[in-house]
């Protein structure tokens, strides 16, 4: 599936529509630059989800929790991880529950972890305002409202 995003807003309902989708235990997987959007369409995903819409980039945290009674969303940065070693410190593989949506910035870094059935969320700058997001892994019949 392909959206192309005008806005953050739009970035954020496109990722609140995901979001809706989950049911817990999924891996979204983020590809994009600096200031691509991908702590945006986390806040989108996390709204849709249901464990609210305040969300801040875990750059320096590595990983932010957000709860809500049964729901848990792992928002996780990969960006100083390169190598198994590294991202065995981040806990990463403990909240690969089955139950906990894990939403990964900077996957790339970590590939050969992601289990084959990850969602991927690539997001590309097309200008200031403007992302192309690609969304592999979700059947685009599961996106119809």
């Amino acid at each position: 599936m392909e959206f192309i995003s005008n806005s953050p807003e739009e970035t954020i309902e496109i990722a609140t529509r995901i979001g809706k989708k989950l049911k817990g235990g999924e891996i979204v997987a983020y590809r994009g630059g600096l200031g691509a959007g991908k702590t945006t369409f986390t806040r989108g995903l996390a709204q849709g989800f249901g464990v609210g819409d305040v969300v801040t980039s875990p750059t320096f945290a590595l990983v932010n929790e957000y709860r809500k009674k049964d729901k848990c969303l792992c928002h996780f940065d990969m960006y100083r991880i390169s190598n198994e070693d590294d991202l065995e410190t981040t806990g990463f593989f403990d909240y690969m529950d089955g139950q906990t949506v894990l939403a990964i910035e900077w996957s790339e870094n970590i590939t050969g972890a992601l289990p084959e059935e990850t969602i991927f969320v690539d997001i590309e700058r097309i200008d200031e305002n403007r992302r192309k997001i690609t969304v592999r892994g979700m059947d685009p019949e599961e996106m119809i409202d």
